[in-house]
């Protein structure tokens, strides 16, 4: 595997990043700090004559999570035009096991916390965190075929255009379709400028872009449709040639900064000192379903999109590699964390309680694909020292 010269742009750096970020936000929310640093992410900035008013955590959420999006939908298009998920034959077996690892989390979810309280919480087991995923690939495991890393990634962003599509159709509130329709006539304007390639004007064209893209994103979030969705609309329809150059400029700031800022700030919430029996059934229901849930459906769906593999597909990948596949989808993190925000955001303490369940279920799928892949790594290491 080819080393990055820059960490932001490999994919162990920023997962550990992420990890250390996250734990930083809750060891903040656990001492005397918590005041200080909740004053500052209560603090509203309002932006004049847009009725834009946010509080600084919800400038991260909204805002700098966008640019994440944005990034995200400039590799989903490349994925869906160029690569693994180019054709129906290469995308049918990693959906049929991203199917699994949405409906049987939502299934446990359900089970747990089917009540009409914590029932709103049901997407939130079902994302897996890309990041996170393929940097524990990478940690444990030397030795493993390609093959394995290319469906966790066909599976992962499938799992990605899942969750864009409940962000953008369960949390939508009180839609102002005007405003809408003008942010889709700014996404177009955007497209189409990014294909003016004439490289005298390029400097001024890339300040209208940044310009028309702040502006769509001002117009998605006044319209009542979640702020991120702004970056997706923008990252897929951009043209192919400066959406590469823009997604390789912006990876170290989104790994390096977006993400860890985003992932402080989700983490800061109070351990409640509350008896397990106390606890909220969504903190339970997410707790199980990230690991348990998401190891079942991948590992068993992907079971039987194997044994009906059309002709000319990859092979199959053996059921161990689709065991360690499964357990790494179990790390929801990023997007499960905004899920969680949006599906409790009336609800502190259960929102709380679910931000809490889903850095516990995360954290313990880690473990559990950190094993699997350390297991099945170490058993290709034997067989090609002993084909040797």
């Amino acid at each position: 595997m080819r080393i990055s010269a820059n960490p932001l742009r490999g994919q162990q750096f920023p997962a550990v990043l992420l990890l250390v970020a996250a734990g930083l936000g809750l060891l903040l929310a656990n001492l005397p700090t918590h005041d200080a640093v909740a004053t500052v992410l209560d603090f509203h900035i309002a932006v004049p004559g847009t009725g834009l008013d946010l509080s600084i955590a919800h400038w991260v959420s909204d805002g700098l999570l966008a640019v994440f999006f944005f990034v995200v939908a400039i590799e989903l298009r490349h994925e869906l035009t160029h690569g693994e998920l180019d054709s129906p034959r290469k995308a049918l077996q990693p959906a049929i096991a991203a199917a699994g690892g949405v409906l049987v989390p939502i299934a446990v979810y359900l089970l747990i916390a089917g009540g009409e309280a914590t029932v709103l919480g049901w997407p939130i087991p079902t994302a897996t965190d890309i990041a996170f995923a393929l940097g524990v690939l990478a940690m444990f495991g030397r030795g493993l075929p390609s093959s394995v890393r290319v469906f966790l990634l066909a599976l992962a962003i499938l799992d990605d255009i899942i969750g864009i599509i409940f962000i953008a159709v369960l949390f939508a509130h009180d839609v102002q379709w005007l405003l809408l329709a003008l942010a889709v006539v700014a996404v177009v304007a955007f497209a189409l400028l990014s294909r003016i390639t004439n490289p005298k004007v390029r400097p001024l064209i890339v300040l209208a872009m940044i310009v028309i893209g702040i502006i769509a994103w001002g117009l998605v979030a006044a319209s009542g449709i979640h702020a991120t969705i702004a970056g997706v609309l923008l990252g897929l329809v951009m043209a192919p040639a400066p959406a590469e150059r823009t997604r390789h400029a912006l990876e170290p700031l989104v790994n390096g900064a977006i993400l860890p800022v985003f992932a402080l700030v989700a983490a800061f919430v109070v351990i409640p000192a509350l008896a397990p029996a106390e606890l909220s059934p969504a903190f339970w229901a997410i707790v199980v379903a990230l690991p348990v849930g998401k190891i079942i459906g991948i590992t068993l769906f992907g079971w039987v999109g194997m044994s009906f593999r059309p002709k000319g597909t990859p092979p199959a990948l053996p059921f161990g590699d689709l065991l360690a596949a499964g357990a790494l989808g179990g790390i929801g993190f990023t997007v499960s964390l905004l899920l969680a925000n949006l599906a409790f955001a009336s609800d502190a303490s259960i929102r709380d309680q679910a931000i809490l369940g889903v850095l516990v279920g995360s954290l313990l799928a880690l473990v559990i694909s950190a094993v699997l892949v350390s297991l099945r790594a170490r058993a290709y290491r034997r067989l090609a020292a002993a084909a040797s």
